[in-house]
């Protein structure tokens, strides 16, 4: 979430976040009636993705895909991206990569054909991201469907993090539907059998004996005698092994394992009973199913590599091209089985199918188990037996008829796998966000009890210099988390077309830091981020307090031309949202006034006139304190608007300040303090220096006024206390 895009004006902020979710997420992935391939075809030749093709057939009429030619045989099938799943980007628009797929599952190439991303546009070569792009040629995507889209190692390019992945996930995503559909390198589409659609039957009539559900196929069974498992590991032909067999009767049983959907109303309560299976219904969340595996014999199906790994490593379920492997969080034990005559079994658990896992309860399926014989100190070697597994047809309900859909994107699975993105992305940035919770926390401490911290000057200003070290060196260069005035412009454009959550999810940071600024604002106004949590806002800060530790000259504007230099920044804040009304690409190019992006984001790795107006920028910050922030920043002009409706205000005056003290105006970083001793809101940010002055009893008068009202006290007290003793010597001595 790196950049965003204006067609709001700022001061309905925090309106947009309690409104935000009242819009049509499903815009933003609105169908079309034609593929959009169709305009993107004649684009792209066919010999860019296999240079012996001669042409492209006609798009499929059931499946938006050209087939890529070579006379009459097909080498592959091509595809846009947003023709199969969402690919909204940061931009609010989608990012259109075009990309064929061979018979064997394997790309033949990507290419990235049009996209609106703000950080490509400006800053990031269009010729980077396309090279990435590229880099996706040979990739299998049968290991991706197996690994469920994590089979590869995915590259970043600094400051389009969130692009990047975007365009990973819909050409990962997209080609495994591809190849699912068209059954390309063995993958099946379950979707797409002549199996008519169906539901579980909720009807609870059907609750009967083990017996009856033993011989009608509600409970399968695998039974492997030790005669079995040993005819099993020699015909293997692993010497090792034949060499090992167990040494029991071979009529002993190895394994007797029964399985069940437990999910489905009446076997769930024929199993479990009332009790159970309301529980179970507890545990499942929507879109979950459960089944039920009963073991007894030599072998154990569940092992102890759970308690080791917390994941069962000699079962997993399959169905179709899909595995699910069941962690410790999956299971619960069950004490008996309640239906009338059922046996005792030495093992007896309960196991979850996770709705991500794109199980359908109504399709067969079967339950593998792996096992194992030990042919050395550390070796083994491994057979794996099925049960299959098929829901008997007096559970299955038929569905509803409903009407084909014109476009190829299954908006709900598409949601679904765009929140498990953001989810995963949140997931692996815990530590950060954790870093992030601290940092704010310290800060609303700080604000909270200001009195405290700024008592002793020396402490504060090491505490403040030390927190813009890590707001500038993990915010800014390690994380990339600069808000931007673009950021505005992006969730004005997202509300316009469709807004959604995930895009602005992408990034946690980014998307914790505007919820902060947005409460911020209520509190302290604008300068709880413009001072503190600005990446660049430190940068400024640091070196400037670096040149005057080397005796670099500080000029302070007169105060008539420095208040007529403030509407600058205003001006330019102004000038970029009316842009943004007539062309957002525009106003993204304007918005390059702010070296955000140069300084920051891209490090200074850049073409040479955008570092030589940074370090302009940066210069002039070393001889007027945050240059930059007071004159330019459309951003902290954005800010400061709402920054109005603040409903407190923190920082102490005394009635004696600007008339006749003027050591608060004249020693303000920003020149945010009128002569007359008003602090401007719209210009502090909050350094808190003016309330370590508060309490300064060497420069505040009236702190200097007190302090010597006490030290009179005290000379008194102790030149009264003297004379005392003295007379009190004299009467003595007499």
């Amino acid at each position: 979430m790196r950049q965003f895009k204006p067609a709001l004006p700022p001061f309905i902020l925090l309106a947009v976040v309690a409104l935000a979710l009242a819009f049509n997420a499903s815009a933003a992935f609105a169908q079309t009636a034609r593929p959009i391939l169709e305009k993107f075809l004649p684009k792209v030749e066919a010999q860019f993705f296999a240079p012996e093709a001669t042409s492209y057939g006609n798009i499929n009429a059931q499946l938006p895909v050209a087939p890529i030619l070579r006379g009459q045989d097909v080498l592959g099938y091509a595809f846009i991206t947003s023709d199969f799943v969402g690919t909204t980007g940061y931009s609010g628009k989608p990012i259109h990569v075009m990309a064929a797929i061979d018979l064997d599952g394997k790309l033949l190439g990507a290419e990235l054909v049009k996209h609106s991303e703000p950080i490509v546009l400006i800053g990031i070569p269009d010729s980077k991201i396309k090279k990435l792009t590229a880099s996706y040629k040979g990739l299998d995507i049968v290991k991706e469907a197996a690994a469920g889209g994590s089979a590869h190692d995915l590259d970043i390019i600094s400051g389009a993090t969130v692009t990047i992945m975007i365009i990973d996930d819909s050409i990962v995503r997209s080609a495994i539907k591809v190849a699912r559909a068209l059954g390309l390198g063995g993958l099946s589409d379950a979707k797409a059998d002549n199996t008519p659609a169906r539901e579980l039957n909720a009807d609870e009539s059907l609750i009967s004996d083990w017996q009856t559900m033993s011989g009608d196929g509600t409970v399968r069974r695998l039974t492997l005698d030790v005669g079995q498992i040993n005819e099993a590991f020699e015909e293997a032909g692993d010497p090792r092994a034949i060499k090992r067999p167990i040494n029991k009767d071979p009529e002993t049983t190895y394994i007797d394992m029964h399985t069940a959907l437990v999910s489905a109303p009446s076997i769930g309560l024929g199993l479990l009973g009332e009790a159970e299976y309301t529980n179970l219904q507890g545990w499942l969340k929507e879109g979950e199913s459960a089944i039920l595996i009963a073991g007894r014999g030599l072998y154990s199906f569940k092992g102890s590599g759970y308690v080791r790994g917390g994941i069962f490593d000699r079962i997993q379920l399959i169905q179709g091209d899909i595995s699910v492997r069941f962690h410790d969080k999956d299971q619960r034990r069950l004490g008996n089985i309640a239906a009338d005559g059922a046996p005792s079994f030495t093992e007896l658990d309960l196991f979850k199918i996770r709705s991500d896992a794109e199980f359908d309860p109504t399709k067969p399926w079967r339950l593998q188990l792996l096992s194992h014989r030990e042919v050395g100190p550390v070796d083994k070697t491994f057979l794996t037996f099925d049960l299959g597994y098929k829901l008997p047809e007096q559970y299955l309900a038929p569905l509803p008829a409903v009407a084909p859909v014109a476009s190829a994107v299954d908006q709900t699975d598409d949601q679904a796998a765009r929140a498990a993105l953001w989810k995963r992305i949140w997931n692996d940035k815990q530590f950060e966000i954790v870093v992030l919770g601290v940092m704010l926390a310290v800060l609303t401490a700080t604000f909270f009890f200001q009195k405290q911290f700024t008592r002793n000057a020396r402490f504060f200003y090491w505490f403040r210099m030390s927190f813009l070290v890590v707001t500038l060196v993990f915010l800014g260069w390690g994380q990339n988390a600069q808000l931007s005035i673009v950021n505005l412009m992006a969730l004005g454009a997202s509300l316009q077309s469709g807004f959604s959550w995930d895009a602005f999810l992408l990034d946690p940071l980014v998307f914790i830091l505007w919820f902060s600024v947005a409460a911020a604002l209520l509190f302290w106004g604008r300068g709880a981020y413009c001072g503190w949590l600005c990446p660049f806002g430190a940068m400024q800060e640091i070196s400037n307090q670096i040149a005057r530790f080397f005796k670099v000259p500080q000029w302070e504007l007169p105060w008539g031309l420095h208040e007529r230099l403030w509407p600058l920044k205003y001006m330019i804040f102004l000038g970029l949202f009316g842009l943004s009304l007539v062309s957002i690409p525009m106003a993204e190019q304007y918005a390059e006034i702010e070296p955000f992006k140069t300084a920051i984001i891209l490090k200074f790795d850049r073409a040479w006139p955008f570092v030589v107006f940074a370090t302009v920028i940066l210069g002039a910050g070393l001889f007027i304190e945050r240059f930059y922030c007071r004159y330019l920043c459309p951003l902290g002009a954005a800010l400061a608007i709402p920054a109005r409706m603040r409903m407190f205000d923190w920082l102490k005056r005394y009635k004696e300040c600007g008339s006749p003290c003027q050591t608060c105006s004249n020693e303000c970083p920003v020149q945010a303090i009128h002569p007359t001793g008003e602090i401007n809101p719209n210009e502090c940010v909050n350094c808190l220096h003016c309330q370590v002055l508060y309490q300064d009893d060497q420069k505040c008068p009236v702190c200097i006024k007190k302090r010597k009202g006490r030290e009179r006290r005290s000379q008194s007290d102790a030149a009264s206390k003297a004379a005392m003793e003295a007379l009190l010597n004299t009467k003595k001595s007499s």
